[in-house]
């Protein structure tokens, strides 16, 4: 399943996860991993620009913080980031350099690249949102099955191959460059591949194939160079 690749996904160096991300074939073998990897490298981060504010969380200097974000670590936020008004950060976060956490937007267990946009009424659970990715208002990734079974991820329109996760919770891996329409909803085990625009209002399940158009189930077509 190459398209699921985080090779094929994702610029490492655009992370402060990168060799952490590394190790692993698959994006999503990393969710298990990133509460523990937090509590490593944040004692280890330069305390000229980062600081710590609470027990597990640390925060670059030039980061621009709301005073009514709610932070709860572990939690690493990289500079120049800009937590806004009602954020939620639930814990077991990355939030990369330069990147938007919005209005009401609820964040809990994901690697948010640099550069990432997640800027109104988003939820993003369980999930990897790759290099200058944008989430439109109002789209979330749903990161759990309603028959609560295991997150199976499904390449229906490449390989065929289907990947047993073992993962209960699974939100979605948006590859660098993913644009998701307003309104949208990412199933579990949704994976974007690399410049990918989905429609708004769509409803995405299993692998999108890099550089395509989602515009629905049956219609996601190549885009024009």
């Amino acid at each position: 399943m190459d398209n699921a690749k985080i090779v094929n996904m994702y610029d490492l160096t655009q992370t402060i996860a990168g060799e952490y991300l590394a190790q692993f074939t698959y994006p999503w073998e990393a969710l298990k991993g990133i509460s523990d990897f937090i509590r490593t490298l944040g004692p280890t981060l330069d305390q000229e620009r980062f600081e710590q504010r609470g027990e597990e969380i640390w925060v670059a200097k030039t980061a621009k913080i709301a005073p009514t974000a709610c932070l709860n670590g572990p939690l690493i936020i990289d500079e120049d980031a800009e937590i806004r008004h009602c954020a939620f950060i639930r814990g077991s976060a990355i939030i990369g350099k330069s990147s938007v956490i919005g209005n009401s937007t609820e964040i809990k267990n994901d690697i948010i690249f640099n550069n990432v946009q997640v800027p109104h009424y988003n939820y993003v659970g369980d999930s990897i949102l790759g290099y200058k990715s944008h989430m439109g208002a109002g789209s979330i990734t749903s990161n759990v099955k309603s028959d609560k079974t295991l997150v199976v991820v499904k390449d229906k329109r490449d390989s065929g191959e289907e990947i047993e996760t073992g993962l209960k919770k699974f939100g979605a891996m948006l590859g660098d460059y993913v644009e998701v329409g307003c309104n949208s909803v990412l199933n579990p085990g949704t994976v974007i591949g690399r410049g990918c625009s989905v429609y708004p209002l769509s409803s995405v399940r299993g692998v999108i194939p890099a550089g395509h158009i989602y515009k629905d189930a049956q219609h996601v077509v190549l885009k024009e160079q």
